[in-house]
């Protein structure tokens, strides 16, 4: 008996077995080495399976209130670096238990009544996946005020939007500020509903076909703050569409973050000149020594690349996996806590840089009426005075090239070259003519027109 019970506790799993585990298969095969995080949610999720089997009668209440404070006092040491992590315990479930049963003896075999590894870590991935959404929303609202605030400062500067890296029309430099909002807005919808998909409770499905034992998973879904109760156990102990769809915003977030550095990037060059980077957010060249290089916003553009790469693991982790549960699933966390750590840590950044960079105003409005940015009013003030789209559309673009021949913009053109082109043009073209003028002209509710770019400040206001 003592030797069956020593071999027990070096493995949780060795009953049947009559060889001891290879070294290195233990090394090849661990997961403490990155599970470890987990370790507040195992705990948290023990602990209500715990209350969970005494409310059912599988406990006394003597026996659950000695598990709970058991894991209170591992979650003190691990918490003041007391705990000792060992391969051969190969996870963060089999670490928190051993060292449980190690303080109050046999009644903590019984905790693991009822349930399986596999619901056991599916339950606590899915406390820090939701856990770790929260984080997120927070630092995506943060970034979000960081361009907010920055709007009532910025709103007498017009920047000129472009389309394939080409002029094109004036915006006024709210309006673009709260274009990131909009994206970060829809990353933030993401994330509340993959939120709904991840507050489902697994524990309770064991190893896959659920259990025996009486318990009420309703009761313990109440007590960890679990919306619903998952209704298949073959599904549940092998799903990880919420780690996927979490992946997948963390992606489309790298994403946004990524055009937003790269325009940033570009704007900082000599040649652009728009926007004066914090040199705390910038680094040196070891040979050029007038280089200020704004390596924190290409790297933030650069780590895209591995929250993509992390989305690609997952997708093709799970593409061929029959149910239930199978160990290549121990490689879920790795990825998702990957995307998780570099987006957080982007996000962050982020709102420091965008509160504390400065528009260098005077060489965006000296270089402001190149490129031709009235164009499109110009075409559109044709329009209302009857001509046809394609033919204003025509007109203006030979007037354009003669403004360009002759290296001027449009408002310094003669009124006889406007009536020549077109008799229905009077003086009033020069009202809308120049970027000032084109940008009073809009009118669309979205546009950069002044009083609806007011409006929608006001609005983001309101939200925060």
């Amino acid at each position: 008996m003592a030797q069956h019970q020593s071999q027990a506790d070096k493995k949780a799993w060795g009953g049947v077995f009559n060889e001891t585990a290879d070294p290195r298969m233990e090394k090849f095969t661990e997961s403490i080495s990155f599970d470890s995080r987990l370790y507040r949610h195992d705990i948290l999720g023990s602990q209500a399976h715990a209350k969970m089997l005494a409310h059912v009668g599988v406990l006394t209440n003597d026996e659950c209130s000695q598990i709970v404070d058991g894991l209170d006092a591992i979650l003190r040491d691990i918490e003041a670096g007391k705990f000792e992590y060992r391969i051969e315990l190969e996870d963060i479930h089999m670490h928190i238990e051993k060292a449980l049963i190690e303080r109050i003896g046999d009644v903590g075999r019984k905790l693991h009544t009822g349930r399986s590894r596999n619901d056991q870590v599916s339950t606590d991935f899915r406390l820090w996946t939701r856990e770790a959404i929260d984080v997120l929303d927070a630092r995506l609202e943060r970034l979000q005020k960081a361009f907010v605030d920055r709007c009532d400062a910025d709103f007498d500067c017009i920047l000129p939007g472009y389309t394939h890296t080409q002029r094109a029309q004036p915006v006024l430099a709210p309006h673009y500020w709260l274009a990131y909002c909009e994206k970060y807005a829809r990353d933030r919808e993401r994330l509340a509903d993959c939120r709904k998909r991840v507050n489902t409770l697994s524990l309770g499905a064991a190893a896959l076909a659920g259990t025996s034992i009486p318990i009420d998973r309703f009761y313990t879904a109440q007590l960890l703050d679990f919306e619903r109760v998952a209704a298949n156990s073959l599904d549940v102990s092998s799903d990880r569409d919420f780690a996927l769809e979490f992946t997948f915003a963390l992606a489309l977030i790298a994403e946004h973050l990524s055009v937003w550095a790269e325009e940033w990037i570009w704007w900082s060059t000599v040649e652009f000149n728009f926007i004066k980077l914090p040199q705390k957010f910038c680094t040196g060249s070891s040979i050029m020594p007038q280089k200020v290089n704004p390596d924190l916003l290409e790297l933030i553009r650069g780590k895209t690349g591995r929250v993509i790469g992390d989305l690609q693991t997952l997708l093709v982790l799970v593409k061929g996996l029959p149910l239930a549960y199978n160990r290549d699933l121990q490689e879920d966390k790795l990825p998702v806590f990957d995307a998780f750590d570099t987006v957080s840590a982007s996000l962050e950044l982020a709102a420091d840089v965008v509160a504390q960079t400065e528009l260098n105003r005077e060489n965006i409005r000296a270089r402001l009426e190149f490129g031709y940015l009235d164009a499109t009013t110009f075409m559109e003030y044709l329009i209302k005075r009857g001509v046809p789209q394609r033919t204003a559309h025509g007109m203006v673009g030979r007037l354009v090239r003669l403004a360009m021949d002759r290296k001027i913009p449009l408002a310094k053109l003669p009124i006889e070259e406007y009536r020549a082109e077109c008799p229905e043009i009077d003086e009033t073209v020069y009202e809308i003519l120049g970027v000032e003028n084109a940008v009073r002209a809009f009118v669309s509710y979205g546009s950069t027109a002044a009083e609806q770019v007011r409006a929608q400040v006001d609005e983001w206001k309101k939200r925060f």
